[in-house]
């Protein structure tokens, strides 16, 4: 084939690539939403937390409010500088462009009203993971019609969000990882984005630029779990806890042994059942556990024997799988339910 007709050819093919490609993500919209989105994570545990606003239903509508202000103003912004920019390069908004905006404000809003659901149904471990498949979604659906890279990042916050839940990791390494992604990832994405290249660069330079946008990303959470690992309370005297009853010290470990009875004290509320004064649900433990206490306050910091120390006092999982209700002539009204309670995110050995 005569070089003129090639040269022709590969002509008529990279129209053909920029029609099906027409759009441009602006950098500013990368930058704006990655800020917005990290900055509400980063301060989400100091932030109209429990201590603060006891109620969880005003809790919840803070959130709501913030969420629905902070998205708002974020989106008026992006609007604007958007019409701006399109305005000094004689652009339109085609209307692939228009119908992407409506289902990134979908997602959007499904991200609030999921949030907001969690205050009242439980499944705040899934906030985190939720947002990245929800953003990466949103990324994911606009690279299909603008550079390969916005859909190659889109598929990877998707991955994050549901390996995430996958492998069981906590909650601080999830918010660590997605404002991570959000605060770090997106502007990063603005940066290596071609500057009105349809077309897109080589495979090669984009798995490239991929790669470099994994490893700004995946650092920060890897060398936060690093320092939260390596971080571990002072050495303190061991006690057993027949010695804490009788001689509590300023400071000690406490070791509960297995088979302890926990009672879990239970308020109880609703339009089916009255609180009542000895509602107690006992616990047993199922392996020795020690605990730090400080001035005769638990710290938080826990352990199995001879593991790790671990910072949340809170379970990684509560799960209730199954309940059901039973009605017999000798013992009258039952319930039974399954409850399953992880307090460290991986199995231990």
């Amino acid at each position: 084939m005569p070089p003129l007709a090639t040269q022709q050819l590969d002509s008529i093919h990279a129209m053909l690539g920029a029609g099906q490609r027409s759009l441009r993500l602006e950098r500013h919209s990368l930058v704006l939403w990655g800020a917005s989105f990290g900055g509400l994570i980063l301060v989400s545990n100091h932030l109209f937390t429990a201590d603060q606003v006891p109620d969880p239903t005003h809790r919840a509508l803070a959130w709501l409010g913030l969420m629905s202000v902070v998205l708002a103003a974020v989106s008026l912004l992006d609007w604007q500088l958007t019409r701006r920019v399109k305005r000094a390069r004689d652009e339109f908004w085609s209307f692939v462009h228009r119908q992407i905006l409506k289902v990134w404000w979908l997602l959007l809003t499904t991200g609030v009203l999921g949030t907001f659901a969690t205050f009242f149904y439980g499944g705040a471990y899934l906030i985190f993971p939720l947002w990245l498949v929800l953003v990466g979604l949103g990324l994911f659906v606009h690279g299909l019609f603008s550079q390969p890279l916005v859909e190659w990042t889109g598929g990877l916050l998707i991955a994050f969000g549901v390996c995430g839940v996958l492998f069981r990791l906590d909650v601080q390494t999830l918010q660590h990882l997605a404002a991570a992604a959000f605060g770090l990832g997106m502007p990063l994405l603005a940066v290596l984005l071609e500057n009105g290249q349809a077309r897109g660069s080589p495979f090669v330079l984009r798995s490239v630029k991929l790669l470099l946008w994994l490893g700004v990303v995946l650092a920060p959470p890897l060398w936060a779990q690093r320092m939260a690992d390596a971080r571990q309370p002072a050495d303190a005297p061991l006690q057993t806890l027949a010695e804490f009853s009788r001689h509590p010290l300023p400071r000690q470990i406490v070791l509960l042994p297995a088979g302890l009875e926990v009672p879990v004290q239970i308020d109880v509320s609703g339009d089916t059942f009255a609180p009542g004064t000895q509602t107690v649900l006992p616990l047993v433990l199922r392996r020795p556990v020690e605990v730090l206490v400080d001035r005769g306050q638990l710290t938080g910091a826990w352990r199995f024997q001879g593991g790790n120390w671990h910072r949340d006092a809170w379970p990684s999982s509560l799960l209730i799988p199954s309940m059901r209700a039973t009605l017999q002539p000798g013992t009258g009204p039952r319930l039974q339910v399954d409850l399953l309670v992880r307090m460290a995110a991986h199995a231990p050995s």
